[in-house]
């Protein structure tokens, strides 16, 4: 790390701690030439491979902006999509792969987003799985449908707590 006040080549690390949600590292380093201190931030590249073949810098942010589009006008926050945003970057950063192909982070997009809001999950799976006919739909309804049932079903079979007897 060259010194950003006099450019000598080396520093030593005086502190570090994680910054942010923990996916960065923020170091205090100190040049041994000239003294003074300074701040670095590291943080774990992640490349997007498109299916062009080009690559380019992954972008938290650019998640956000293209489920917005399919969440228009549902009942959904700007921090519910930050948030989904910060978990599909955490799936895909899980996998400890520098390189990620666009695919993968519309595969990784689907679960949180149907999580969050099933009309805008068929709305962006629609796009990403290039929905052809109406029987794309059905199916896709017919699963969501199907989850759902499952669903209702696993919660009145639980066993029910003292509180929920009450």
């Amino acid at each position: 790390m060259h010194c950003p006040f006099c450019r000598h080549a080396d520093s030593r690390v005086v502190d570090s701690r994680t910054a942010d949600d923990g996916s960065s590292i923020r170091r205090r380093r100190e040049c041994p030439s000239c003294h003074k201190r300074f701040t670095t931030i590291e943080t774990a590249s992640l490349t997007v491979v498109k299916r062009s073949g080009a690559t380019e810098p992954f972008v938290r942010d650019k998640i956000a902006i293209g489920v917005r589009k399919a969440c228009a006008p549902r009942p959904v926050s700007d921090d519910d999509l930050a948030l989904l945003a910060q978990r599909v970057e955490e799936t895909l950063r899980s996998t400890g792969s520098a390189e990620i192909e666009a695919q993968e982070i519309g595969k990784a997009i689907l679960g949180p987003l149907r999580e969050l809001d099933v009309v805008a999950y068929l709305r962006f799976a629609s796009v990403y799985q290039d929905f052809s006919s109406l029987e794309d739909f059905e199916a896709a309804i017919t699963d969501l449908r199907k989850e759902a049932e499952d669903a209702d079903a696993q919660e009145s079979h639980s066993p029910k707590t003292a509180g929920e007897m009450a």
